[in-house]
């Protein structure tokens, strides 16, 4: 039996909505061993984000040497990584050990609008990871913060903010266009050598329990890409595994709740059966 591997190097979630949590659960769905490198402990529930802690640049660094000179990992996604000095260590370790599909979430901000990469590691970010990317993830928000440019508000703009992007060196940007308005839901996946223009487009699911939605995505993506999938493949699995959490979103809390990562799974099981 082949066991696909994936490993997710980003912020504990205590909520166990997004973060590491959301990303060990999404793995597993999808059958594919989990390993996990946790950056940033969190204090976190459905009504925001109440402490951030940074790991020690050593406690990370055990933790990717650990994994990936034993293990390894057919695929690897970053979070939350919320400091420069945790980009660049990052960014090293995964160019020592040659990891492979890398998928980057650039995570900026909690549902709740926490503040969880800080200003001064956005240079970082771009320099050091991005152009090691396979696949970079970026909502609008975080598109146009990265690019230092004013948000977009149409569905015509995504093309050219994800063709600035690619010139930051990933290899495709699944630019994601959940912040627009309108009844659809329409993500742009553009390749750097010109051989996708993909749109993935959802009918917009009207929930205010979104917790965790883009680390489930990216997830999902390499989950898929740990098992040799193509780029365009894996993206269309991970739109549906995310529509499905959504649909299935759970209102715990007094808060933004977080999706249902098992919804997928059920819903195939149902259509076998």
């Amino acid at each position: 039996m082949i066991t696909y591997k994936a490993l997710t190097i980003a912020g504990s979630d205590s909520g166990g909505g997004a973060g590491i949590q959301a990303d060990i659960k999404t793995f597993q769905e999808l059958d594919v061993f989990g390993m996990s490198v946790i950056t940033v402990l969190t204090a976190q529930n459905t009504l925001g984000v109440q402490g951030v802690f940074p790991q020690a640049l050593e406690a990370v660094e055990a933790q990717m040497d650990s994994v990936l000179s034993d293990i390894g990992a057919d695929a690897v996604k970053t979070g939350m990584l919320f400091t420069a000095d945790i980009i660049r260590l990052v960014a090293r370790k995964l160019q020592q050990h040659k990891a492979q599909n890398l998928v980057v979430d650039p995570v900026m901000y909690a549902k709740g609008g926490a503040q969880l990469l800080q200003q001064e590691a956005m240079d970082a970010l771009k320099q050091t990871l991005l152009p090691l990317a396979k696949v970079i993830t970026p909502n609008i928000p975080e598109a146009c913060a990265i690019l230092g440019i004013p948000d977009i508000h149409n569905a015509t703009d995504m093309r050219a903010v994800a063709e600035k992007l690619l010139e930051l060196g990933p290899q495709y940007v699944l630019l994601k266009g959940g912040h627009l308005s309108g009844t659809q839901a329409i993500d742009l996946l553009v390749a750097a050598d010109g051989s996708e223009a993909v749109s993935f487009i959802s009918d917009r699911i009207e929930t205010p329990h979104t917790h965790g939605t883009g680390c489930t995505l990216a997830s999902a993506i390499t989950a898929e890409l740990a098992k040799g999938r193509p780029v365009n493949e894996a993206v269309q699995t991970a739109k549906q595994f995310i529509t499905a959490a959504i649909s299935h979103s759970l209102n715990i809390g007094g808060g933004i709740g977080p999706t249902d990562h098992g919804a997928y799974r059920r819903a195939r099981l149902h259509v076998l059966s």
